[in-house]
């Protein structure tokens, strides 16, 4: 039988908005973590060369993986094999690729709530079975490993994402350590979603192959390198799993774009103009945070990376997805409502994105402030809140 999905939230919202923008709205677009810078110029110079000297095909860039396989050297000083990265028309299907070679159907995938989106609809998709824990203020809205080990009985896989979506938190070194752990202990197969590594504004993302060698990892250029469009990314897949993955991403994709491939292999070279974006979120996300009380949202979730700010907004509504709607029609502001990221208590949060443009961002604010006080005149209590902002569970 079919597996029934529930369908992305925010996608409809981005339908309203474009339906809106066709009979002359101005809209501004804060739900999607959508980098509006794009793709480096060396990265573009190269997908020229490459359009004048290469005729594309089935390929799979030999030079890229192993410039990938170099990168974790680099940056988190573990060994990998570029044998061992296989690339992917960008992390949704190198997700889906990681799901599919490492658990068979019924097994049980652990995950938190809130978390993306993908993590249980493509577990459902595969006939598994999502275990959605609850990671409230009190853990950072993230998985901690007295949470896993707590879980009887144990999951066949869990899957984390440091930083988060869309929380943005990250989960620290230690509790990293310790999950990885617990997961050996209990024979549960970790896999890790970093396709937000490069974009943290406290500390710095580790990755999970730092503490647990046989972890899948997916990541992407869409987000830190800024090739959305491109469809490029990648996943590393441990040794005894490497054969099940490559036999299914040729049945599945085939290869991912080859004009990319030599883009991206091109951008891995660009951190100094790609660290230069980053200065652009942490602007955009200087704006949101000094906004935060002047809307009226005294609890968010600590935005330690990614670009995404996560608002209570339960003092306004129990209906994130027709309070977001109501915000685009009256406001023009597109935002992501929480029920995508958590069925149950996502009915009270909004996702904010900050990855627009600074001037965006900046006429989000202007919009949203005058809409905001309409909506809070008359208030349900706030009982024990404080004023400003209140970073939820920031210790």
């Amino acid at each position: 039988m079919p597996a029934e999905i529930e369908p992305v939230h925010a996608i409809s919202i981005n339908t309203l908005a474009h339906e809106l923008r066709r009979e002359g709205r101005s809209i501004v677009q804060v739900a999607f973590g959508q980098p509006s810078t794009g793709a480096p110029a060396a990265a573009i110079a190269a997908a020229h060369a490459a359009l004048d000297s290469d005729v594309g095909g089935y390929w799979e860039s030999p030079q890229l993986r192993g410039r990938i396989a170099q990168h974790y050297r680099e940056q988190y000083g573990v060994e990998i094999e570029g044998r061992q990265v296989i690339l992917t028309c960008g992390a949704s299907p190198a997700l889906v690729l990681a799901m599919a070679a490492a658990f068979s159907p019924g097994e049980r995938i652990a995950m938190a709530r809130p978390g993306y989106v993908a993590y249980r609809n493509n577990a459902r998709a595969l006939h598994l079975e999502p275990v959605e824990i609850h990671c409230g203020p009190e853990a950072r809205f993230q998985i901690t490993a007295k949470a896993v080990a707590d879980l009887d009985p144990a999951p066949q896989g869990l899957i984390i994402a440091s930083p988060a979506n869309p929380t943005g938190t990250l989960i620290e070194p230690d509790e990293l350590a310790a999950i990885a752990k617990v997961c050996r202990e209990r024979g549960i197969r970790i896999v890790s979603d970093e396709i937000y590594h490069g974009l943290t504004y406290v500390g710095r993302a580790r990755s999970i192959l730092e503490f647990e060698p046989n972890a899948l990892v997916v990541n992407s250029f869409s987000k830190y390198f800024s090739m959305v469009g491109w469809r490029l990314g990648w996943l590393v897949a441990p040794p005894d799993l490497m054969a099940r993955a490559r036999a299914y991403v040729g049945n599945f994709y085939l290869t991912a774009p080859s004009l990319s491939q030599h883009a991206g292999l091109a951008a891995m070279d660009c951190r100094e103009e790609l660290d230069g974006h980053l200065e652009t979120y942490r602007r955009n996300r200087d704006v949101l945070l000094a906004a935060m009380p002047r809307l009226g949202l005294s609890e968010i979730a600590p935005p330690d990376g990614a670009f995404y700010i996560y608002a209570d907004v339960s003092h306004l509504t129990d209906d994130s997805l027709a309070f977001c709607e109501r915000m685009l029609r009256e406001a023009g502001v597109a935002c992501a409502p929480g029920v995508d990221f958590d069925p149950v208590d996502g009915r009270h949060f909004i996702r904010f994105s900050f990855a627009s443009a600074t001037g965006e961002i900046e006429e989000a604010v202007r919009r949203l402030e005058p809409w905001f006080a309409a909506q809070s005149r008359n208030p349900l209590p706030l009982a024990g809140r404080g004023q400003g902002v209140g970073v939820l569970a920031q210790e």
